[in-house]
């Protein structure tokens, strides 16, 4: 099933640049597949997907590569999110997200994009979660470079 990508009010989120149907599956805890349809309403996602039907925060998703970076607004969105939901760093799934997109890296070049995008967000990461993804990174970049 493809996932159809609807607006139901304008204008969109400065967010919604980064709404993918692969981060809103991991945060939602289900395949990209079961997802058919995700309408994109002015400050929310509303995901359909076989069993559910969620509302999402653009405010919940991590930021990705190929749209514009994020900047300073943008950290604004998250870190307030963050605070409603009582946390002082991002969700555990974005570590599982950078950590996946590390992996899925076919070159030494993108995986450095990847790794400056998550540079560019280390204040919303855990100290831990910083780290540990620095350790995937080291060793998909020696994996990469024997290869």
């Amino acid at each position: 099933m493809v996932a159809n990508f609807s607006r139901k009010s304008t204008p969109v989120h400065p967010l919604s640049r980064f709404a993918t149907k692969q981060a809103i599956a991991r945060l939602l805890k289900i395949k990209v597949e079961q997802i058919y349809r995700i309408e994109r309403w002015r400050h929310i996602l509303y995901v359909h997907a076989q069993g559910m039907s969620r509302f999402v925060s653009y405010a919940d998703l991590p930021p990705i590569l190929g749209v514009e970076s994020p900047k300073g607004l943008d950290f604004g969105y998250w870190k307030r999110r963050m605070a409603s939901l009582k946390e002082r760093f991002a969700p555990d799934f974005w570590v599982d997200f950078y950590g996946d997109k590390f992996h899925q890296a076919v070159s030494v070049a993108e995986l450095l994009e990847w790794g400056e995008l998550v540079g560019a967000i280390k204040l919303m990461l855990s100290a831990i979660d910083l780290e540990s993804l620095r350790k995937v990174y080291a060793q998909e970049k020696s994996l990469l470079e024997h290869f």
